[in-house]
């Protein structure tokens, strides 16, 4: 089963100059919680977006760079490859970013989608769900408050058979 996670504004909105326009801690932790002890696929760009790599995780960054040798991480020239190397996990994560999420979308099972309520400047994008293929199977919204700026809402989908 491979599952994108992502946080989105209102406009599908990923992120600013690779990096998020929002802080949003609980989300931070659900994300750890849900990609802990599994195999995270990335861009290169977004893998270089972490300050260092993720603990209790496997990555797989795509990169088309041949010259990319990060220890710890498993380099693939594309989506295909990373999803091979990734069939050893039941439960494989697409954390990012655009590009990689655009391409995973045709053959995800489901979508952990973070929606910000809110809009921003941004230039890189979720892509488009179409709404006949996913099923919203749970919601849970949260209120911004004294950690959280905005506020934002769980969403869970699953491919619709």
């Amino acid at each position: 089963m491979i599952t994108l996670i992502a946080a989105a504004g209102t406009r599908n909105e990923l992120g600013r100059n690779n990096d998020l326009v929002w802080h949003l801690p609980d989300d931070f932790n659900r994300f750890k919680t849900l990609t802990s002890g599994h195999h995270i696929i990335m861009g290169r760009k977004t893998f270089d977006s972490f300050p260092k790599l993720l603990p209790n995780r496997t990555h797989i960054v795509i990169t088309r760079n041949k010259d990319f040798n990060v220890p710890g991480v498993i380099r693939v020239s594309s989506l295909e490859e990373a999803i091979a190397v990734a069939q050893v996990d039941p439960d494989p994560y697409v954390i990012g970013g655009g590009e990689i999420y655009a391409l995973a979308l045709a053959v995800a099972d489901a979508i952990e989608l973070t929606r910000v309520h809110g809009a921003f400047e941004s230039d890189t994008f979720f892509p488009e769900m179409d709404p006949e293929q996913w099923d919203l199977v749970a919601e849970s919204f949260h209120d911004k408050d004294e950690r959280h700026d905005y506020s934002f809402t769980y969403l869970t989908y699953h491919r619709r058979k």
